[in-house]
């Protein structure tokens, strides 16, 4: 099974995450507004200027297939959540895509439309749905180009543009270059370069808001979680995740270290993704380090049984008020816009 099945077989609530704030010391972040996010993005897009190109498409996909087009795709189908959120914030509405009710769910930063149709799984899409569509490109997320759902797609004369899942070593530079694709494959790169000179125009805002914050340590861990066998799973992000990738621009230093996950993980740490696995336990392994985790209200959220915990509620941070909870919606691989909502979690609890 390749890695993109693999993590597509993971529940929505491991992926996405879950932990509503409300242990003894825990913060919650103010929500960002994600309707008026949405609305907002959906207002830029009405007044948008940028061109849309007409010239025939040649570019490198991700994993080293060439992708030809005769004009710029329009009739698009998206088979992962990133890639949707990026469609949409190019102001390209997919004809269908996968799971679009797990995307909203647990994506905030760009609304999609009802009227997208449905074509089931990340990992086992409905072809016949798909191909009923008449798409003229399929966006993927793959890492390899003999990736299992790439070879089945390829079999049909539709093509394929294949985008990098993650990398661990440019985690920020990976979310960039995938919408950069998306856009040029869409005919949107004008409008990218816009949305991008904004996020970074916002990353060196949030810098200089928090350069002289006075935090009793300038170690985190950002951290996801989903109950399993009925045990609370916590999923730290370690070097190489979006999220720690981030927190680091905005001065703070990764608590989750390769020696900490030798001793407390289960399994080493994803060289694509950054991210570990381990138990509530091994979140003392960080000592006083910042704690920030997601959130989000849906039924098997793993808030509850964290709570009853006297691990979680005796770590330093929990006990100090520094255990922060992001906003219920703030993708953790996401574009552009959501990592500007990740930006605002992180400032508002530095900041306090």
């Amino acid at each position: 099974m390749t890695r993109v099945k693999r993590l597509a077989a993971v529940s929505a609530t491991a992926i996405a995450v879950a932990l509503t704030a409300a242990a003894c010391g825990t913060t919650t972040v103010e929500a960002p507004a994600t309707t008026a996010a949405s609305e907002a993005t959906s207002e830029a897009c009405a007044q948008d200027t940028t061109a849309t190109s007409t010239d025939p498409v040649s570019l490198t996909d991700g994993v080293g297939r060439t992708v030809e087009l005769d004009k710029p795709a329009s009739r698009v189908v998206v088979l992962e959540w990133q890639q949707i959120e990026d469609a949409l914030t190019l102001c390209v509405t997919p004809v269908g895509v996968s799971d679009p009710e797990g995307y909203a769910t647990y994506v905030s930063a760009e609304t999609l439309p009802d009227t997208v149709t449905d074509l089931g799984t990340r990992g086992e899409p409905d072809l016949d749905a798909l191909y009923a569509l008449d798409p003229d490109l399929i966006i993927v997320e793959a890492f390899s180009a003999d990736d299992d759902l790439i070879t089945q797609l390829e079999q049909r004369d539709v093509p394929v543009l294949a985008t990098l899942g993650a990398d661990g070593s440019d985690p920020i530079g990976n979310m960039e270059n995938v919408f950069s694709m998306i856009a040029e494959a869409t005919g949107r790169t004008e409008r990218a370069e816009a949305v991008l000179a904004d996020f970074d125009q916002y990353l060196a805002d949030a810098k200089e808001k928090v350069a002289d914050a006075d935090l009793p340590t300038t170690d985190f861990l950002f951290f996801d979680g989903w109950i399993e066998g009925g045990n609370v799973v916590i999923r730290p992000y370690g070097q190489g995740a979006l999220f720690t990738a981030l927190g680091e621009q905005l001065g703070m230093t990764s608590a989750w270290t390769n020696e900490i996950n030798d001793a407390y993980g289960s399994g080493g740490v994803d060289p694509a993704y950054g991210l570990a696995q381990t138990d509530i336990e091994g979140l003392t392994a960080v000592g006083d380090a910042n704690l920030f985790y997601s959130s989000d209200d849906t039924a098997d959220s793993y808030v509850t049984e964290l709570e009853k915990s006297s691990i979680w509620t005796s770590l330093p941070a929990v006990q100090e008020g520094r255990a922060h909870a992001f906003p219920a919606g703030v993708w953790g691989a996401g574009g552009p816009l959501s990592c500007q909502q990740a930006i605002d979690a992180y400032v508002d609890a530095i900041l306090g």
